[in-house]
């Protein structure tokens, strides 16, 4: 049976106010880190054997003489041969007894399975436990179907290779870092069948990922990922906030569009199909007449997901988009939690969250705030899964 909103509640009852938040380290920890860190709460990250350094030595937390932060933002740092470890029973009690609340990025839902996610992790979570399964494509009920409940406009999608009619991209997992992406772009069923058995023979993907691959119409635009907050503490006409926008860098499309198309025709063959691996990000804002649409495809997202998940979005979630020529959004893509990419407004907050709150505002310090509220208040069970 999936953990139940009155087991949680009542292990967050038996917790003090200071509470530790806890998240994987990858992704967004530093900025989950640091918003802990500049809210006053401990933090800690749970790191994997030979992945630990980047938080357990070069930004831990050094303190002066008289106990304050001199530098630094991760608290402490627990490691594990393997990330899944987390979860093994003796842990999940350690960590109840340090009172932490874990914040997912994507690296917790994709490397400790699912089911034990909802079935059997007894520590609570900051954001909808039950949502983070919707970002797995091959789920009968995913991100796409919560977006059409929505009305959230997304890229037409096409039956199948041989519907492919037009620019479309391929959308299925890497074969070796499942994590990451296997993404491959066609323009017709010829195209799709000889860029498949490259990919497959290069070892990007496999061919068994190919018949639950989604493809869909390429968006022609820029690319803007919309990273939003929703708090069940405001009421509900202030609950939605936009705090930032960030784009991707992907390895090596970014250096093979940056490079004159009579070199890219140069280039190998087994070099003209670019990965699709995300390795950084930038910070952007939008045009303000954009910013209409934008709340607007926000507010359909939370009320489809309080309809279909209750409680709903919690916290953080991300929808990445394109902007059509038209300069309309269109949903590719939806993370339902932190982004990836929100360690672009790390300890400078970003100019939408910063507008809002009139001081640096992370995606990172904002959880941060809303927990420690939530704990002042005694309504933790309203933000926690």
């Amino acid at each position: 049976m999936p953990i139940d909103a009155a087991e949680v509640a009542a292990i967050a009852a038996g917790y003090p106010k200071a509470l530790t938040v806890a998240t994987v380290g990858s992704h967004a920890a530093l900025d989950i880190a640091d918003g802990a860190a500049s809210e006053g709460l401990p933090n800690l990250v749970l790191a994997q054997r030979g992945r630990e350094a980047t938080y357990a030595r070069y930004f831990r937390t050094v303190r002066g003489p008289d106990g304050g932060r001199r530098r630094g933002c991760v608290d402490e740092v627990w490691s594990y041969e393997k990330f899944a470890d987390l979860a093994a029973p003796a842990e999940q009690e350690r960590l109840r007894q340090r009172a932490a609340v874990m914040v997912p990025n994507r690296a917790f839902s994709s490397y400790v399975p699912l089911d034990v996610i909802e079935r059997e992790l007894r520590v609570p979570i900051f954001g909808s436990r039950s949502m983070l399964r919707i970002e797995e494509r091959s789920e009968r009920e995913n991100y796409y179907t919560l977006l059409e409940h929505a009305g959230v406009p997304t890229p037409a999608r096409l039956a199948g290779p041989e519907a492919i009619d037009r620019l479309a991209i391929v959308k299925l997992p890497h074969a070796q870092r499942r994590l990451e992406r296997g993404f491959f772009t066609v323009a017709s069923p010829q195209e799709y069948r000889e860029k498949a058995e490259q990919l497959v023979a290069r070892g990007t993907i496999l061919r068994s990922d190919l018949a639950t691959a989604r493809i869909e119409e390429y968006v022609l635009g820029p690319v803007f990922n919309f990273n939003f907050f929703f708090s069940p503490l405001a009421g509900r006409d202030d609950g939605l906030e936009l705090l930032g926008v960030d784009e991707r860098r992907e390895s090596d499309l970014d250096g093979m569009v940056r490079l004159p198309a009579a070199q890219q025709l140069e280039l190998p063959p087994s070099a003209r199909l670019p990965e699709y691996t995300v390795v950084g990000h930038g910070s952007l804002t939008v045009r303000e007449s954009v910013l209409e649409e934008v709340f607007r495809l926000g507010e359909r997202f939370v009320r489809a997901s309080r309809e279909r998940y209750p409680p709903g979005i919690v916290g953080p979630f991300c929808l990445q988009s394109c902007l059509d020529r038209t300069g309309r959004p269109v949903v590719f893509d939806v993370a339902a939690r932190i982004g990836g990419g929100t360690n672009v407004h790390l300890a400078l907050g970003h100019p939408y969250g910063n507008a809002l709150y009139r001081t640096p505002m992370s995606s990172g310090r904002r959880i941060a705030v809303e927990l420690k509220a939530a704990a002042d208040t005694g309504r933790l069970a309203e933000v926690l899964t």
